[in-house]
């Protein structure tokens, strides 16, 4: 038996036990370990990279940026900066067809700016924005399938963890990453803002429980509260703030990615502070969080440069590279079968298991194949968001699900509102895919 194929049972058996139940970073782990001890039959040789793994994999500074990013997301969620980011969005676009779908897209883009975690925007805005397009007489299927779709704009727009676990698979600048996120994040906001507006006008019983009383309402929206202009600012300002801090930073170059987390993590505290949104034990939660879900996405990433280590060793990225070859696929070919394999391990992996994965064996070859490796990271952090919302696993879907409580709602219900902002998405990635300098201009 060949290498090649020791690799390519290896990985159907790491798949096999994730389906299992078995946790991604342990699954990665054994899969490497059994690899590297039957392919080099040493077992010795498997403790002594897994021992090197463990330190190295991490070592670097880059890594602060995960605790960091995820401490800002955790104190802008304490702040209620989400709710007051939705409140705004919701006075100034009431008066439009769909305005509080649309002020949902608005407050979600704004708020992906300062978290990067689409779990957490799905959870805020189900909260949030459910209940009041709700109570203004839209569907609760539409409304739940909104806040899920926007979800996703946290994975793109920067700070996104998916890029820092991308970029770090990939080896490639993480804050090249995040600039490069910003216009495919602002055409997806673009095409929700559309399609949201589109479906009020030409398809309003999916909207609408009732599309005439929402007429008569929206005409009657002029005569609703109204913000003053020092309201919405003192709203806006905590958050407008923060944006520009961090992506400023970025853009700039004036911070490296570890330094615009610190900056944006200072901000987030200095906000809630100024709020008095922390009280001790709510203090206490969040830096819990913070090391909880920074551990478990650190412990991820040591777990998947082991398993990196495994396929290079059996050879398997030059291996299937030359079977993609042979088999006469040409680039395009290649990112076609690419982008459907991530869409379908979306139906039933999470996103940080697809990446974990398949960008070690699939970066090399993209890279032979002449890819800018910023591109496919958009192309890739893309394809993976759309699983975000596919059935059966569709996590954001389920979390906007759960978080409704709603007996009368079931998940399918939510799936279903979901199914435009999906089609957006698909657009939107063939638009990226043919022409990648609309996420390369600002780099």
């Amino acid at each position: 038996m060949t290498s090649l194929t020791i690799g390519l049972l290896l990985i159907a058996l790491l798949v096999v036990l994730i389906l299992l139940g078995m946790h991604i970073a342990i699954g990665l782990i054994l899969v490497g370990f059994l690899g590297i001890w039957i392919l080099r039959g040493n077992i010795d040789l498997a403790f002594r990279l897994l021992d090197l793994t463990a330190w190295n994999g991490i070592a670097d500074y880059l890594f602060a940026t995960i605790p960091l990013f995820v401490m800002m997301g955790l104190l802008v969620s304490a702040s209620n900066v989400g709710r007051d980011t939705f409140a705004v969005a919701e006075v100034l676009l009431r008066r439009l067809l769909g305005g509080l779908g649309v002020a949902t897209v608005a407050a979600n883009t704004v708020f992906a700016a300062v978290t990067g975690v689409s779990i957490a925007s799905a959870a805020v805005f189900t909260r949030v924005a459910v209940p009041e397009m709700r109570q203004h007489g839209y569907r609760t299927a539409f409304a739940a399938g909104t806040v899920a779709g926007s979800s996703i704009l946290g994975m793109m727009i920067p700070p996104s963890l998916l890029m820092i676990v991308y970029g770090v698979l990939a080896e490639v600048s993480i804050g090249s990453l995040f600039i490069a996120g910003v216009v495919p994040g602002a055409l997806l906001a673009i095409g929700f803002v559309i399609v949201i507006m589109a479906m009020a006008r030409f398809t309003p019983g999916f909207v609408y429980e009732n599309p005439e009383a929402a007429r008569q309402r929206r005409a009657a929206a002029s005569k609703g509260t109204e913000m003053s202009g020092r309201e919405m600012l003192a709203k806006l300002l905590p958050i407008v703030t923060l944006v520009f801090l961090v992506l400023g930073g970025l853009y700039s170059g004036y911070f490296t990615p570890t330094e615009a987390g610190g900056v944006g993590a200072f901000g987030a505290l200095i906000i809630a502070l100024m709020r008095k949104s922390l009280t001790r034990q709510k203090t206490w939660e969040i830096i819990r969080q913070t090391g909880a879900i920074s551990v478990s996405i650190l412990f991820l990433l040591i777990a998947a440069s082991f398993y990196s280590r495994m396929l290079s060793v059996a050879g398997l990225p030059n291996g299937i590279a030359g079977l993609i070859r042979d088999g006469g696929f040409s680039a395009t070919g290649f990112l076609a079968m690419y982008i459907l394999l991530i869409i379908a391990l979306g139906m039933i992996l999470d996103s940080t298991s697809i990446l974990l994965i398949v960008v070690p064996i699939m970066a090399p070859i993209a890279d032979g194949f002449g890819f800018n490796l910023i591109h496919f990271g958009v192309l890739t952090v893309l394809a993976v968001e759309i699983g975000l919302l596919t059935p059966p696993f569709g996590i954001s879907v389920f979390t906007v699900h759960n978080t409704l409580n709603d007996p009368n709602v079931g998940v399918e219900q939510v799936f279903l509102g979901a199914l435009p902002f999906i089609l957006v998405m698909m657009v939107v990635l063939l638009v990226l895919a043919f022409f990648p300098a609309l996420s390369l201009a600002l780099i």
